[in-house]
């Protein structure tokens, strides 16, 4: 039996700066190439064919929930990050949000998933 009255553990949401769906795929594709699209959380998380091996391997070592959602994917509570600066990363702790760390940190990442992982437990501290 569980405790329903313990608190469920925090989760990390990245929200990246593109659309879900092959359209809004292809629009970031496009706008990439001719520079008028950029994601830092998309250069962390994916090469320019897939899913990087290493980002998956470093979300299995961290201690809660992270999920990747696109702008277009936002769920109500999360709606108010679709007007900011984006790609972000947020903490939803019960119905608390917290920015944890902006567009300017995951660049500084430079697309590394091991330094976005030191960036994501610095922004705990």
């Amino acid at each position: 039996m569980t405790d329903s009255s313990a608190p469920a553990s925090p989760r990390i949401v990245g929200i990246y700066n593109a659309d879900a769906g092959v359209i809004g795929e292809m629009k970031y594709i496009a706008g990439k190439v001719i520079g008028q699209a950029h994601c830092s959380l998309c250069d962390v998380t994916h090469s320019p064919v897939r899913r990087k091996k290493s980002w998956d391997a470093m979300v299995r070592t961290l201690p809660y929930e992270f999920v990747l959602l696109h702008r277009n994917e936002l769920p109500p509570n999360l709606q108010q990050f679709a007007a900011v600066d984006l790609p972000i990363v947020v903490m939803e702790d019960g119905q608390n949000l917290r920015v944890l760390l902006s567009d300017e940190q995951i660049s500084a990442c430079d697309g590394d998933p091991d330094r976005f992982a030191e960036a994501l437990n610095a922004a705990f501290e």
